[in-house]
């Protein structure tokens, strides 16, 4: 027991599991197999018929072994031979003495009878006593070696292999050879070096509020459990790509100097039945010892979506199972105090609904994409390191970019910075940004393409009929800038600042339908044909009539009904939730209501044709042109109002 309890006890470690041993033993029985498998006289010098012939006829020879299984020759030279000049450096001695002497000379000859008749012929002529046998040459080590090289092979493979896939190997409690169930979670702490904060996420105050709390939570909680109150279990961050999901959790790993976990779902999977599950019960078990913890999952939907629905992959769902283990580890009868869990997905649709519930994800917070004001906020953050003009309006920039999350932004910034360094400026300008602008939008410019005169003609009446029929219509959407340069797999393309609108009503959509439609109806309205030019339209006012229909109940026909599914999870499985009858009925109303506006753009640019065609040439001459341009042919738009105007983009 003394012996047990002694701190110093300086009994060495068991080492550790290694697989280099086995790749170590594969190279000595290479390096064996070249000393011992192959050849018994692989060193010996080698020689050729006609110096053997010479060699036999001056009497140097005392015994030649012909080989007749591998056509080679061994030849044992005299005594006296040993001693001439021309046998100098032939070995003496065998490189191994247990294995025999070897031979001085080794040759490789061809036919056998041949060979056979040349010698025989040679002792007659000179009278020789040279002895001449026969023997066979069996490699029993070089068999045997090639007979374990695969099996040795596979041995260190597999070894490798799982070397790479459980991270290295090692013991452990009970003898664990592998740590293929441990956590892959990364930690960050006061020792970690994580400079992002909250300084650095623009925008979002509502959700960043929200976060900051947890993080004041764990830096002071007797401010709020002196009041009864419970730190939160966990919280969901919703939002589509690129919004700052994944920034804020960035931020409270800088800010709440506490120990930090994150991984993303995916490292929950993997190949092995039970893996997932045991990794989410290390990562709780690691995240409880050093409590106060927060945990942050990335992606969850990877392991979070909805069980027991449409699973064709039976009951014993490695997912599955995963799932549940973290349902427990978040809250069952183990549940672990002081450590909150972060999630981040853009798919809170499909997540299970026992993830979702109170106690587990206390807290949803929507991150939306930022609106005017949060983008000039997101435009300030990434124009820092950027060397900008002195007259950059960062209101006009958060104008030209709605719909732009932060990554987007990001992206627009870097973007005019090298557009910028491509032309040697000194510092990048408006006109770079918008440049970058029109670069993420419409794609890069292909100003070589090779277009015929009737094509950008049909291509310039097009465009044209956009920004004639949005100029003419209040609710569409003001015109920025149309072109007829391709871009991207675009041969045209006409840009919009749409109204960023909380709520749409019917007579809105219906003229961004319309001015969709422009475009075929003015190569009706001109050249009396239409083309595959509209595709796009006609893509995008299929799904706006479409989503009128059946999502939104904007229909008279059908009525105050929907179709859509907010949770995701479609409980009438592959069938539609209507009948074959209301099918037809939703077909019938979206095709009149395409067709509707198609005829009500016809009537529009047939009424306006000479303004419809100076426009079209004024394209074909400039190749681009700005709101200007519209306002000396149309004149200033009646219901537009001065608050709302927009600077043109020059």
């Amino acid at each position: 027991m003394a012996k047990e309890n002694n701190p110093n006890n300086n009994t060495p470690k068991k080492p550790r599991f290694s697989s280099w041993w086995i790749y170590g033993v594969v190279i000595a029985l290479i390096i064996g197999f070249q000393f011992f498998g192959g050849s018994s006289f692989s060193s010996t010098e080698k020689t050729t018929t006609s110096e053997l012939q010479e060699f036999l006829r001056n009497g140097d020879i005392s015994k030649i072994v012909i080989i007749t299984n591998t056509r080679q020759a061994k030849v044992y030279l005299t005594e006296e031979a040993m001693n001439k000049d021309v046998h100098k450096g032939v070995a003496e001695k065998p490189l191994f003495p247990s294995t025999g002497l070897v031979p001085q000379y080794v040759l490789d000859y061809g036919d056998l009878q041949i060979f056979q008749n040349e010698i025989t012929e040679i002792k007659k002529e000179n009278n020789l006593d040279t002895i001449v046998e026969f023997d066979t040459e069996s490699n029993v080590i070089g068999e045997i070696f090639l007979t374990l090289l695969p099996f040795a092979l596979i041995i260190g493979i597999w070894i490798y292999l799982m070397r790479r896939m459980s991270g290295g190997a090692g013991g452990g409690a009970g003898g664990q050879i592998f740590n293929i169930g441990k956590s892959k979670a990364k930690l960050f702490d006061e020792k970690t070096d994580t400079r992002t904060s909250f300084k650095d996420v623009a925008g979002l105050e509502g959700a960043k509020e929200e976060v900051q709390e947890i993080v004041e939570f764990l830096k002071n909680p007797d401010k709020y459990t002196s009041l009864g109150g419970k730190i939160p279990k966990g919280a969901l961050l919703v939002g589509p790509p690129g919004t700052g999901k994944t920034l804020l959790a960035k931020a409270v790993a800088g800010e709440a100097k506490v120990p930090f976990f994150s991984l993303s779902g995916s490292d929950f999977v993997e190949m092995f039945v039970g893996v997932g599950a045991s990794r989410v019960r290390d990562l709780f078990k690691q995240a409880k010892d050093k409590s106060p913890a927060i945990i942050f999952i990335d992606e969850i939907d990877a392991i979070g979506r909805a069980r027991g629905k449409n699973n064709f992959t039976g009951s014993n769902d490695e997912r599955e199972n995963t799932l549940n283990q973290l349902l427990t580890e978040m809250d069952g009868f183990g549940t672990n105090t002081n450590v909150i869990v972060l999630a981040a997905t853009n798919r809170a649709d499909v997540l299970d609904k026992a993830l979702m519930r109170a106690g587990r994800f206390d807290r949803q917070i929507y991150v939306d994409l930022p609106d005017l004001n949060e983008r000039k906020e997101i435009f300030e953050v990434h124009l820092r390191p950027i060397k900008t003009a002195e007259t950059l309006d960062l209101d006009f920039l958060a104008k030209q970019t709605p719909g732009f999350s932060g990554a987007d932004i990001a992206n627009v910034c870097n973007e005019a910075a090298l557009i910028a360094a491509r032309k040697e400026k000194k510092a990048v300008t408006k006109q770079d940004f918008l440049d970058a602008v029109d670069r993420i939008v419409g794609g890069l410019e292909k100003k070589n393409k090779i277009i015929t005169p009737e094509e950008k003609k049909t291509i310039a009446y097009h465009e044209a009929g956009h920004a004639t029929v949005s100029w003419m219509l209040e609710h569409a959407a003001p015109l920025v800038k149309v072109t007829i340069v391709p871009r991207g797999q675009s041969l045209g393309a006409a840009w919009y600042l749409p109204e960023e609108r909380l709520i749409v009503r019917p007579e809105q959509m219906l003229d961004e339908m319309c001015a969709t439609m422009g475009g075929r109806a003015a190569e009706k309205v001109m050249f009396d044909k239409i083309s595959t030019g509209a595709l796009s339209d006609l893509e995008k006012v299929t799904k706006q009539a479409r989503a009128m229909v059946t999502i939104y109940g904007l229909n008279d026909q059908l009525g105050n009904i929907t179709y859509y599914d907010s949770s995701g999870q479609n409980e009438y499985g592959f069938t539609k939730p209507y009948s074959e009858e209301t099918a037809q009925k939703i077909d019938q109303e979206i095709s009149k209501m395409i067709e509707e506006q198609y005829q009500r753009a016809i009537k529009l640019l047939a009424d306006n044709k000479d303004k419809l065609t100076e426009l079209a040439e004024r394209l074909l001459d400039k190749e681009v042109i700005f709101k200007d341009d519209l306002e000396k042919i149309f004149g200033k738009r009646p219901f537009e109002k001065e608050e709302e105007k927009l600077e043109p983009t020059e």
